[in-house]
Parts: C-alpha cells; structure tokens; sequence
C-alpha cells in the first residue's frame, strides 16, 4: 500500500480476502480472550472454532500471490520490499507493543529484563507480530529456492506441514505449519486469480461449492477426535492440510463473490483489506485496553456481545489512529520512510502499508 488506496492494477477481491482474514484473525483473538477471562464462552466461539484450519492458512496463500513478481529482482530490491518492509514494521511495534507490557515482561529486574526480550524478539518473533516476522523468511527462503523445481518444492514443503512438528520455538514450529501455503500462493498465483474470475462469471455453482465446503468444514472443524494430541478431526494430520488448502481456496471464491456483489459491506471489508498491516500491527493493544474495561466494570455480562464489543475497538481504533496521523510526523507508524529504504521510492514494487 503506497498509499491506503491501494495501486494500479490491484484487484479488489484480493483486498477483500484480505479483510476477511484480518476480521477473522482479529475475532479470535477478540473471543477467545474476552472468553477466557469472563470465565464462559459465547456465540462467535463456534465461528472462530469454525475458521481455525483456514483463518491462518488462508493469509499465507494470499500473501505468496504477489512473490512471483518480485523473486526475480536483485537482492537489493527484493529485500526493501520483502525483509526490510517487514523488519521494519516488526521491530517498530516490537518496541511500542513491548513498551505498552514493560511491567509485565521486566517484572523486577527492570530495564535489563526488558532489554533481553527485545534481543530474544529478534530470533524468537514476539506475541502476535509473528505473522510479519514469518513473511520475511518465508520470502527469503522461497527466493533462495527458486530453481528447485515447483513439485519438490511444493512436496517438501507439504511434508513439512503434515509432520507436524512440535517446538517450543515459535520460528520453527509455525514455519513448518504454515510454508505451505506461501508456497501454493506463490506457484499457483495465476491459477488462483483464474479461480476469481470463474467464481464471479459463475455464482450460481461457486454458491453451491462454498455450501459443500462449508458443510464439510464445520463438521470436521466441531467434531471432537479420539487422539489426545488433536482436539477435533480436523486438527489431524492430512485432514489439516487439506482443510487449509481448501479453506483458502474457499475464501477465495467468497471474496470474489462479495466483490461481484458491491454495496457498503463489501466496502468496508475491502478498506480492512486494504489497510490489514493498520490492524494487524496495533488491534492488540485496544483490544487488551476494551477488554480490561468490560471486565473491570461489568458494564456488559454477555460474553458474545463484550466478544463483539472488543473486536469493533480492536478494528476500529486503528483504522482511526492511521487516518490521525496520515500526513504527519507520526504516519511512520503505518508508512515506511525513506530513510528505512533500500531502493528508491518510485522503483516498482510493493506499496507501503501492505501486509502482503
């Protein structure tokens, strides 16, 4: 993002499925920790159950769609727009997000505790700001990949998935879980964006393959398993798998059909698409602040509703910030400057607040 508008030549179902996947990001963090400390469980806890095999796939596949255009380029443009971009944005709210948590993460040894998080933060992505983190290696690791041919690489990178590999490194273990997808969203970009276009010249058969999708999802995503390492059947390996390929694929379809479709909904979800990295770098922290309200003072007892409440101030509160401070001083909160620049501004590439 250049500018929040978007660029030239951006297609604005991608957009879309881009605000599906943040709105869905954001409400489970929302729902479960608005749950969590009610002590109770409300109505969009069955939707988030629901979107857990796809939510996170799905933003992967969507942010490896645009790596073909890129993987080509020298080093020096590549990382600007694909490490330095990220890095950028990570260690900026590493600090903030940290700074606004020093008691908790310093406790009583002060500064110094505080300073070691940060040097951990670098090799060890912290709290939420994973996503970012794992963008830039992913990208590098695909680029030093290239000339693997696309089956191995789309092979190797699917076992690693269904090893499922448990490490109390977060680096490792979501690398692993979720390469993947980046990978099918970056071979089978073209494929994808063909899927787009006969979703919207077809609606009546794209409704009737999202009902099937959707059948088989919420009855695998809600049915408990038998194997004590994975909760519901489609947590199992394969089945997981195969359920964030198809999740994704889905979201898809139903971003190129909200799309097709128009009206103000579609609108704001396209503006959430649009501006994801707004959300996505500072919705923790109003949502932390609206939790702890809502707890504090018991204004609202429904855990569904205070769920609702958190989520409207986790996506809403950013989205204001980043229009308040576009134009100032304070836009490098949302807008890489310059100076953080590798290439010149006006070389081709990726625009300034994309996540993707």
């Amino acid at each position: 993002m250049g500018q929040a508008g978007g660029t030239a030549g951006r297609l604005a179902w991608v957009d879309v499925a881009k605000g599906i996947c943040i709105l869905l990001v954001v409400m489970m963090h929302s729902v479960i920790g608005t749950g969590e400390a009610m002590g109770g469980e409300g109505f969009l806890h069955p939707v988030v159950a629901f979107a857990k095999p796809f939510r996170i796939p799905d933003f992967f596949l969507l942010s490896g769609l645009f790596m073909g255009r890129v993987i080509d380029r020298d080093w020096r443009l590549f990382s600007d727009r694909r490490v330095v971009h990220f890095a950028y944005f990570y260690l900026l709210w590493l600090v903030i997000q940290s700074a606004a948590r020093y008691g908790k993460i310093a406790g009583n040894d002060g500064f110094a505790a505080f300073a070691g998080h940060l040097a951990h933060a670098l090799i060890e992505p912290y709290s939420s700001l994973w996503f970012i983190y794992l963008l830039a290696v992913f990208s590098v690791v695909t680029k030093a990949l290239r000339r693997v041919p696309a089956a191995v690489l789309l092979a190797g990178a699917a076992l690693l998935q269904i090893a499922d590999l448990r490490s109390d490194s977060t680096l490792i273990e979501e690398f692993c879980a979720r390469y993947v997808y980046f990978v099918a969203g970056y071979l089978f970009a073209d494929r994808i964006f063909a899927l787009a276009d006969a979703a919207r010249a077809r609606v009546g058969l794209a409704l009737c393959g999202l009902a099937a999708w959707a059948t088989v999802e919420g009855w695998l995503a809600l049915t408990p398993s038998s194997h004590p390492a994975y909760p519901t059947l489609a947590s199992l390996p394969l089945v997981s798998l195969a359920l964030g390929a198809a999740g994704g694929l889905a979201i898809v379809v139903g971003a190129a059909l909200i799309t097709r479709a128009g009206g103000p909904i579609a609108e704001a979800i396209r503006v959430c698409g649009q501006r994801s990295i707004v959300i996505y770098l500072a919705f923790s922290l109003p949502m932390a602040a609206m939790r702890g309200y809502l707890v504090g003072t018991g204004a609202i007892a429904d855990v569904g509703l205070a769920s609702v409440t958190v989520m409207a101030a986790a996506v809403l509160l950013p989205l204001i910030l980043e229009r308040m401070v576009r134009n100032t001083p304070l836009a490098l909160l949302f807008v890489r400057p310059a100076r953080f620049r590798l290439a010149e501004p006006g070389v081709r590439g990726r625009p300034a607040l994309q996540v993707t």
